[in-house]
């Protein structure tokens, strides 16, 4: 008996969905397939799956097409899974909805372990308003930090920042996300005040800021707030 959520893999060549169906039922979780964009919405919207696997190159519509329509209705997360991995088309992705993205051929331990890590995120943003990460605890109530129980000072804009990561913990946020919800989208271009920033914020929440654990760079894209346990 599966122990796991329901996922929706959206993806046309069938050698590539018989190994996702393998590795997923292996790890317990009950799969459902489509073939195309199209019966994929439908899927999506007939047995509401916990979290979706969508290929970009799909035979009817464009993968993007497909994550922008989902988003219209649900929040549930989506992991691109996908032999497009430029940055281009990663950022695309991210900034259209994803939560996570995969190239092909990928490596079905580091896909089950992103995926795990999404529905972590799902969960934990519909629970209390306290997020702890490994040393990390952020009261999103109170506005108060603690590294090692220890109270941190942040500026509001390092708060914002870190607060945005909080609520999207394990997400990759791209750095044009990030600049269009903390300085708005006249500064989208601005990428070096998101790395300031950044680097200002580890040096207050990392042990070691030029070797961060917590808030990870993904390089060309963005950053990661790392879900510890």
């Amino acid at each position: 008996m599966s122990t796991q959520p329901p996922v929706l893999v959206i993806d046309d060549e069938a050698q590539i969905r018989r190994l996702l169906q393998i590795t997923l039922e292996t790890a317990g979780f009950t799969v459902h397939l489509a073939v195309s964009g199209k019966e994929g919405l439908q899927q999506a919207a007939m047995v509401r799956p916990e979290i979706i696997i969508l290929d970009l190159g799909l035979p009817d519509m464009d993968g993007i097409e497909v994550l922008k329509q989902l988003r219209e209705w649900t929040a549930i997360p989506i992991v691109i899974l996908s032999v497009r991995s430029s940055e281009q088309d990663i950022v695309a992705a991210l900034d259209a909805g994803a939560d996570d993205y995969l190239a092909k051929p990928f490596r079905g331990r580091e896909l089950i372990a992103r995926i795990r890590t999404a529905l972590r995120h799902h969960q934990r943003t519909d629970q209390g308003s306290t997020f702890v990460s490994g040393s990390l605890t952020v009261d999103l109530t109170n506005r108060t930090v603690k590294i090692h129980d220890e109270a941190v000072k942040l500026t509001p804009t390092e708060y914002s920042l870190l607060s945005l990561f909080v609520r999207n913990a394990g997400k990759v946020l791209t750095h044009r996300f990030i600049l269009q919800t903390i300085w708005g989208p006249t500064f989208e271009g601005e990428t070096q005040y998101s790395r300031v920033y950044v680097g200002q914020l580890r040096k207050k929440i990392e042990d070691d800021p030029a070797h961060p654990k917590l808030l990870v760079t993904e390089s060309g894209i963005g950053y990661r707030l790392v879900l510890k346990e």
